[in-house]
């Protein structure tokens, strides 16, 4: 049976702790996607990092790794947790997975997490060889340093395929006015 693994992005600390926000892995589409998937007969988890504001790569390694990881899993990560995909890919060369689609990855480009080493990798330009497809969703305005990150990965990663969205923002539901995203499902399951 087909599995899914759907990692959500890096929560600001506020928002990880603001009792009216959902938690990171039952926010923006991520439950609607799991439910879908679900319904298509692909079993889908969707794991929650434990402080995943402090951006430790080890601790999202830890919860990752739980769930079996096989040539038919589909990969799909948003944002930080795309990022990490293709930190987990480049190190786990032995590992072939089925789809890989990562919306608005991003790869710290710019910095921000400071020293901190959770991007602390160079990116597989073999990375593709492993997977059935590896799929990259942009949207035009969304950040600088996540246009930064896809193009990293566009220039590194051979044969990633490219969908380029109009007025998405940073694929979260205030950008995106819904919880349904059914361009995410239709490449899930092609």
């Amino acid at each position: 049976m087909k599995n899914a693994i759907i990692l959500h992005g890096l929560p600001d600390k506020k928002e990880y702790y603001d009792p009216k926000v959902p938690s990171a892995s039952n926010h923006h589409w991520i439950p609607w996607l799991q439910k879908e998937l679900l319904s298509n007969e692909i079993a889908a988890q969707t794991p929650e990092v434990p402080h995943a504001f402090e951006a430790h790569y080890e601790s999202w390694k830890k919860e990752f790794e739980r769930f079996e990881i096989t040539p038919e899993t589909i990969l799909v990560g948003h944002s930080c947790g795309g990022g990490f995909i293709v930190r987990w890919l480049s190190e786990h060369k032995n590992v072939k997975v089925g789809n890989v689609i990562l919306v608005a990855p991003w790869i710290d480009p710019t910095k921000e997490l400071g020293d901190n080493d959770f991007f602390d990798f160079k990116v597989d330009p073999n990375v593709t060889s492993r997977t059935k497809k590896f799929v990259i969703f942009n949207s035009d305005n969304d950040s600088e340093a996540v246009h930064k990150s896809i193009q990293i990965i566009k220039d590194t990663v051979k044969g990633t395929k490219f969908v380029e969205f109009h007025n998405y923002g940073h694929f979260c539901l205030e950008d995106m006015k819904t919880t349904k995203f059914p361009e995410l499902l239709a490449e899930c399951l092609k």
